[in-house]
């Protein structure tokens, strides 16, 4: 169960990690796509490194089926089948929770049995059947917030969670759609949708954020160099987390390389989000 602290909202614990926007930072890190297993374990392993020597909760965040995908010929992923034992040994081997996205009510329950977060995508944010199949499954859920929503609007989706009789609730900014191709943030969501949630942990999406939606025809685009700055504006207002994709070799990666964050250059910038953190919070 959740904590709620009068003055600043709701904690979420998961798998040993605290989420609460009065709290330090935590972070949501991974590929955006799982590739499989070796590949998996390698950057949770990496990732698990650099949290423990700096200090920061961690969950690991990979998708097992990228459903939406600009052309129906990019590749989606290995499937739920294949994805939940990599996910159990992740969690059993590394000690590490593991967030996936859900796409389908019926996928909930399985998923469940091997993750401690399902994450709504923003473009399903506002499905009732799969709201309220993930919250029965009694896991944290992190609902995205599409790109076509008002920070307003969060309100309801996030009721659908908690009146479901959840109250593990996590909502994230992605951006909002603007004009073609492109996306904005802006900072004024992030204390709005938690004022509007009652407190819900508000988590910034760092690398969806600076995604060029279909910006390279059959494919997705993006700038991976604003990730940084929108991570460093958002940590500033003051969330309780970042999620940030991350590959050892974004350019090869099979999705979503264009604004994921190089592995190696990651520690870097969650120090500074840290220094951040710190500040806003003191």
């Amino acid at each position: 169960m959740p904590e709620t602290n009068q003055t600043s909202g709701t904690v979420v614990r998961t798998g040993g990690v605290a989420f609460a926007n009065h709290l330090p930072l935590a972070l949501i890190a991974g590929p955006c796509q799982l590739e499989g297993r070796s590949h998996a374990l390698e950057v949770a392993a990496a990732l698990k490194e650099m949290a423990e020597r700096l200090g920061i909760g961690l969950v690991f965040k990979s998708s097992f089926d990228k459903a939406n995908r600009t052309s129906g010929r990019s590749a989606r992923g290995v499937g739920l089948e294949e994805a939940l034992p990599v996910f159990a040994e992740i969690r059993e081997s590394l000690g590490l929770p593991v967030l996936t996205d859900v796409h389908a009510a019926e996928q909930c329950e399985r998923a469940a049995q091997a993750v401690d977060i399902l994450q709504i995508p923003a473009f399903l944010c506002r499905q009732t059947d799969l709201l309220l199949a993930a919250a029965a499954t009694g896991r944290a859920v992190n609902v995205k917030k599409g790109q076509f929503l008002a920070p307003w609007d969060m309100a309801h989706v996030a009721a659908k969670v908690t009146e479901a009789g959840n109250p593990n609730v996590i909502v994230t900014e992605r951006g909002a759609s603007f004009g073609y191709n492109t996306l904005v943030s802006d900072m004024r969501s992030l204390p709005i949708m938690a004022r509007v949630t009652g407190g819900a942990p508000v988590v910034f999406d760092a690398t969806h954020s600076v995604q060029q939606p279909g910006g390279q025809g059959a494919t997705s685009g993006g700038q991976r160099e604003f990730v940084a700055v929108l991570a460093r504006a958002a940590v500033a207002v003051g969330v309780a987390g970042v999620f940030i994709e991350t590959h050892p070799d974004p350019d090869r990666a099979p999705s979503d390389g264009p604004n994921m964050v190089a592995l190696a250059d990651l520690p870097l910038l969650v120090e500074t989000l840290m220094a951040f953190d710190r500040l806003a919070k003191a």
